[in-house]
């Protein structure tokens, strides 16, 4: 099993920003152009790069969309993207553009079936993105939490076809405190599945950590922060993950 590294590019507004803990009102701004980010990501050797478009996942409709296409089609790289995903034309239009993966998050637990309906048509096209605080999953731009708890979300969603499950612990995310390790290995056990640890990575030795459990199936880390603050360079992650 190998271990991907998915450098994160949070689009507000057509900027790259990151937000703490999911807090629209907690925004710090890295830069101008989410396509000179994608590609300075590339230039160091990232293989995929991970798109969220913060005001799609608020709005629920798309919103940031021609950013991604643009990564998508111009560069030499696979690209996911999460946020403001509602309906089957949302997917098709990525997915018809050259986007690698779309994320599904609040609509897998709004509406279930839709979405399985999606993976017997798109396959491993679609991930299922987990947002869970305290163990339940979190919905609507982490604005709302569900009665849902994620493990069994995800062995619902894997019983239906989804391959890949991107796992974010709300408490840890923007806050440079440590991935959440355990629950994280914990799901890719429970489901056999590969899932992408999210939020949290604040050093290398967290992706050290992350990639002893690749074998369990976490298959990856999304970092954000972690790089726009310099705690480490895309390169210095892609080295670690190769270790």
């Amino acid at each position: 099993m190998s271990f991907t590294i998915y450098p994160a590019i949070d689009m507000r507004g057509g900027k790259c920003v990151r937000l703490v803990q999911g807090d629209y009102d907690q925004e710090t701004v890295y830069g101008d152009s989410p396509f000179d980010m994608a590609k300075s990501f590339v230039e160091q050797g990232a293989e995929w790069i991970h798109m969220v478009d913060l005001d799609g996942a608020k709005d629920g409709q798309r919103v940031n969309d021609t950013f991604v296409i643009e990564a998508a089609q111009k560069l030499n790289a696979k690209v996911q993207i999460g946020g403001g995903i509602r309906s089957e034309e949302d997917v098709k239009h990525y997915l018809d553009n050259g986007v690698d993966r779309v994320i599904i998050g609040s609509l897998a637990v709004k509406e279930p079936e839709l979405v399985k309906d999606w993976l017997r048509t798109y396959g491993d096209k679609i991930a299922i993105g987990l947002d869970a605080k305290d163990g339940y999953v979190a919905t609507h731009g982490w604005l709302e939490t569900s009665s849902v708890k994620a493990v069994d979300l995800a062995k619902e969603f894997a019983e239906a076809g989804a391959e890949t499950f991107i796992f974010t612990d709300i408490a840890n995310d923007g806050m440079l405190s440590g991935p959440n390790t355990e629950a994280t290995a914990q799901l890719a056990r429970a489901t056999g599945k590969n899932v992408i640890a999210s939020g949290g990575v604040s050093s290398l030795e967290d992706l050290r950590d992350l990639a002893k459990w690749k074998n369990d199936g976490l298959s990856g880390a999304i970092c954000g922060k972690s790089i726009y603050t310099g705690r480490f360079t895309v390169k210095e992650a892609l080295e670690v993950a190769a270790e």
